[in-house]
């Protein structure tokens, strides 16, 4: 990550000089975007440090669920981003300036390129980690940005039409806006210690329930620590104490299978503490 980082900040530092230079809209959106991308990546990389701390007595967990919070602001940057650049698309569209659109190509080239290496280097993991995906949607929507303007670069080259420049930038903040909402739909869920989408407790309950010497289950619940780290909670009636043991390790195996790792089971002997 921090490879993606150096490589976002020199492409910033490009864009934002080009952008000026150029009067494009595309390019200075892309810097601007860029430039909150430096700061979600540092965070990132903060995060993902200070989420290997030790548990300790106060925060039995540790720090994993930083990156939480860190994908939370990271989504939430974003959608504020999109937003922005959308307002300055309405007012180009009233008021076009001139675009060079030669500069515009070959600086967005150059990002073009800069930013599909580093969605590339982001990739691997990004399914793995929501902290990891939060880094891995700025820099694709960089990648976005920057195909954006070089196709508004090229359409004024060929056409004269400056107001394909807002226009791409409209759409990419579009785009932008569509994948933040999911990052930050997704954090708010796993603070909210959400069941996990693919995770339905009916399936949860079935499964327990099954086991043989299992009469009941109650005060059922599955949540999220943080990406990875599923853990779940609940009530069995078991009716003789002498399979409680097996019952327990019949459980786990069960939702082991699921993916979850983290298995608290409270025995009972009858349903009074339903």
């Amino acid at each position: 990550m921090q490879t993606v980082l150096a490589i976002t900040a020199g492409v910033m530092i490009a864009e934002a000089i080009g952008g000026w230079l150029a009067h494009s809209l595309a390019l200075l959106a892309d810097a601007g975007h860029m430039l909150a991308d430096v700061a979600a990546i540092g965070l990132s990389l903060a995060v993902a440090y200070l989420a290997q701390r030790p548990a300790t007595a106060e925060r039995t967990f540790g720090l994993l669920r930083l990156e939480i919070l860190a994908a939370l602001v990271n989504g939430a940057v974003l959608i504020v981003i999109s937003l922005g650049i959308a307002l300055e698309a309405y007012h180009r569209f009233r008021t076009p300036p001139a675009v060079h659109g030669a500069l515009l190509v070959i600086v967005a080239a150059i990002g073009l390129t800069a930013n599909a290496a580093g969605t590339a280097i982001l990739h691997r993991g990004h399914d793995h980690s929501l902290n990891q995906r939060g880094a891995y949607l700025h820099i694709f929507s960089d990648l976005l940005g920057s195909l954006g303007a070089l196709a508004a670069g090229v359409i004024i080259l060929a056409t004269g039409w400056v107001e394909a420049d807002p226009l791409i930038s409209l759409f990419i903040s579009v785009l932008i806006l569509g994948s933040a909402w999911r990052l930050v739909k997704e954090s708010a869920d796993v603070l909210l210690e959400a069941a996990p989408a693919h995770i339905p407790l009916s399936d949860v309950h079935d499964r327990i329930a099954s086991v043989p010497g299992v009469a009941s289950v109650h005060d059922l619940h599955v949540w999220t620590v943080t990406s990875g780290v599923i853990a779940m909670s609940g009530h069995l009636v078991v009716q003789n104490p002498a399979d409680n043991q097996r019952v327990l390790e019949a459980v786990q195996q069960r939702l082991g299978g699921m993916g979850i790792r983290h298995v608290t089971v409270q025995m009972e002997r009858d349903p009074t503490c339903e």
